[in-house]
């Protein structure tokens, strides 16, 4: 799947400030937050390991040094490698740019506060056999039931990506949603500005209009805990269906 023997690589973005979940988020970073009596990251690095993958990087920023002590540079058999934003926030996409010595050519993006009741390794294995697409982007078909819909998708393909806020007016033609895991060859990150603030949102607004970005549909809703219901919600279903943990 990557170049050489190199096992798949996933990226986490865990370097946001989890305003929403202050005030748990002022000394306590969302990836480490405790869900079902353990920090969320164990979690989510179990399902990458339990997935296939053997690489994870770890874009942190906010009390980046307390997810380095938590985690070190080995978990559940993954190596873990980190980059940290600096000083100043560069967003979803700059955080990817600030990784880039580290990306491998091709890598599964996700982030630091999802957890995704699905094959981690689907999208990566899509984006591998269809060489002329830039990304791979798993969607739920969500029609505003989870957070704003934002993806209009045709066939096997993203074609719009609109950002929007929960509280938007619904769009009919928007009725799919990003699931939370996009498959990226590297050159896409390559292409970005250095050290400019830049969310991902751009990316695959960019990937989509250019018929670039491929769509994995999913059955599953996914999980966040970016917010105390989604922190909730994740914990029940860790508590009712434990099958929800297996990868799919």
């Amino acid at each position: 799947m990557h170049a050489g023997d190199s096992p798949p690589q996933a990226i986490i973005l865990a370097g946001g400030l989890g305003t929403r979940m202050r005030p748990r988020t002022e000394r306590t970073p969302k990836f480490l937050l405790p869900v079902a009596g353990r920090p969320f990251g164990a979690w989510l690095l179990e399902r990458l390991a339990a997935a296939g993958f053997g690489d994870v990087v770890l874009c942190v920023g906010h009390l980046g040094d307390a997810v380095r002590g938590a985690m070190g540079d080995r978990f559940a058999g993954l190596s873990l490698h980190y980059a940290d934003d600096g000083p100043d926030l560069l967003g979803t996409a700059g955080a990817l740019r600030r990784a880039l010595p580290h990306l491998a050519p091709v890598f599964l993006m996700t982030y630091g506060d999802s957890y995704l009741p699905f094959n981690y390794l689907a999208p990566l294995r899509d984006l591998c056999m269809h060489l002329g697409a830039l990304g791979t982007m798993a969607v739920y078909r969500n029609e505003g039931r989870f957070d704003a819909s934002n993806t209009s998708v045709s066939g096997d393909l993203v074609l719009r990506y609109e950002k929007r806020r929960a509280d938007a007016p619904p769009d009919p033609a928007l009725d799919h949603i990003d699931y939370g895991a996009t498959a990226l060859r590297r050159e896409v990150i390559e292409a970005l500005p250095a050290d400019t603030p830049i969310g991902f949102e751009v990316v695959q607004r960019d990937l989509a209009s250019r018929g670039r970005l491929r769509a994995f549909a999913v059955a599953e809703r996914f999980y966040e805990i970016g917010s105390e219901q989604g922190l909730r919600d994740l914990e029940a279903a860790l508590a009712t269906a434990p099958a929800a943990k297996e990868q799919g």
